[in-house]
């Protein structure tokens, strides 16, 4: 046993290694953190208790991705050669943007606007399962699936069993899932898969060390592609709570799209760079794309931590700011930075019809405590707050004048700085339609809120929620 004056030794040295390391993760954070918010809370918390903050900010405090490649972008070889070969292949269906969101979003996204393709709207859980397992059950070449959650419930089985029976009729099925997402997801599933042949990649948990010290950043797409011709991506994972079948939940509110025509390549290709980042593999795959008569036009945006600015914090942002008569978002969370309220603000001050839905009931009680302190400035500058009261709402939606996005960002820090993200959006004029009426009717089962939701109640709530604002940064 130690002497207590050798105990006394160790500790002093641990301590002092601990507050070296603060300091030293303070001049880090100074040159890395992108928020002031941010910077501040981690230089107060590594100053103050380096014990508890130094291990939080190796695991939790980093904004850029290390390692991940974009193929858009350049970097491996492979995967460049890849996207340009995508990129001469779609030439043909290519679309240059005349506004200039639309010259922004291709910017951002670094994927083109195309024409020939057909979009088909899926609301909620049962409609979007059954176009699903209907394209996954006509699989004759290939399967690329990606969801950020998993589970081993009804719906979770089910998946399984649709994607075995492909395995073993000769289909190949790439399957990746997020680490932490799918955190409850058994060996016993996975070894199921790996039986059928098929192949299954973590986004976390991969030939990347480095990417086991990033547990903040998660792959929060939800891609399925089918054979090259028809693409899913949206709101909904794999879980009985999307169909309804959550007792604390009930009803749930949330929309998907499927893809056909030469979008698909462009889904085809962020699959691909997630799977070679997880797996180190590029399988073989079809890329000629062919348009459908539907002939709409529609682009592809993800976005994520390896992206050299924050993405899509801009394509919200610049969507508020090119529109002339409405803006109208659904998100389950309400957290928007200082730059994206500026502009939700200023849109509302020019006369903008600026509506924000976001749900009734909290499934993450920070953020839903965070989104009460945006209330007063976003009600004093004309936006109009209303809260989905059928259910739970999930859904991630943007409307800006005749251009509607649907896909997998949230309104808030996560999506904006440390979660893969991917988004389609189109201004076809009945696709546009289609998803205005389908608000409507999502704001007719809503009901408008009040300043006073927020300034009238205790001293102790609104402190909570001030606090639960300050976490903003790292939820």
């Amino acid at each position: 046993m130690p002497s207590q004056e050798t105990f006394a030794a160790i500790l002093a040295a641990g301590l002092l290694i601990f507050h070296g390391l603060g300091i030293f993760l303070v001049i880090h954070a100074l040159m890395n953190v992108r928020t002031s918010q941010g910077t501040i809370a981690w230089i107060v918390s590594l100053m103050a208790a380096p014990w508890i903050a130094v291990p939080m900010y190796y695991l939790t405090g980093k904004t850029r991705f290390t390692g991940y490649v974009r193929a858009r972008r350049g970097g491996d070889a492979d995967l460049r050669k890849l996207a340009e070969d995508m990129h001469r292949r779609l030439r043909h269906y290519e679309i240059k943007p005349d506004d200039a969101f639309g010259r922004a979003a291709e910017f951002l996204g670094g994927l083109p606007f195309t024409r020939g393709n057909e979009l088909t709207l899926l609301i909620d859980g049962e409609e979007t399962f059954e176009a699903l397992f209907s394209a996954i059950a006509s699989a004759e070449k290939y399967l690329l699936v990606n969801f950020f959650i998993v589970k081993n419930d009804r719906v979770g089985k089910r998946f399984q069993r649709a994607l075995i029976d492909r395995a073993k009729a000769g289909v190949r099925v790439y399957f990746l899932y997020d680490e932490l997402g799918s955190n409850k997801l058994s060996r016993a599933y996975l070894k199921e898969l790996a039986a059928a042949g098929i192949a299954h990649a973590s986004f976390g948990r991969n030939r990347h060390w480095i990417s086991r010290l990033q547990l903040n950043f998660r792959n929060h797409r939800k891609i399925v592609v089918v054979d090259g011709k028809e693409a899913f991506v949206g709101g909904i994972n794999v879980g009985d709570e999307y169909l309804g079948r959550d007792q604390r939940f009930g009803a749930w509110r949330d929309t998907h799209l499927k893809l056909k025509g030469p979008s698909v390549q462009a889904i085809q290709l962020v699959f691909i760079e997630d799977w070679n980042w997880a797996a180190d593999e590029i399988p073989d795959l079809e890329w000629s794309g062919h348009a459908e008569t539907a002939d709409q036009i529609a682009a592809v945006i993800p976005t994520g931590p390896a992206d050299p600015v924050e993405s899509w914090q801009l394509v919200v942002a610049e969507m508020a700011n090119t529109a002339r008569e409405r803006l109208w978002i659904a998100s389950p969370y309400f957290v928007p930075d200082g730059g994206v309220m500026t502009a939700l603000q200023a849109a509302a001050i020019r006369g903008i019809d600026v509506r924000i839905l976001i749900p009734e009931k909290a499934d993450h009680l920070l953020v839903w405590l965070s989104a009460f302190t945006y209330f007063e400035p976003s009600i004093a500058c004309g936006i109009k707050l209303f809260r989905y009261t059928r259910g739970f709402l999930h859904q991630k939606v943007m409307l800006s004048d005749q251009l509607a996005c649907v896909g997998t960002a949230n309104l808030d820090n996560r999506s904006f700085r440390l979660n893969f993200e991917i988004s389609a959006l189109s201004a076809d004029p009945a696709f546009s339609d289609e998803v205005a009426h389908m608000l409507e009717m999502d704001f007719a089962q809503s009901r408008e809120v009040k300043v006073e939701e927020f300034t009238e109640r205790s001293f102790a709530f609104r402190l909570a929620c001030r606090a639960a604002r300050l976490m903003a940064p790292v939820q």
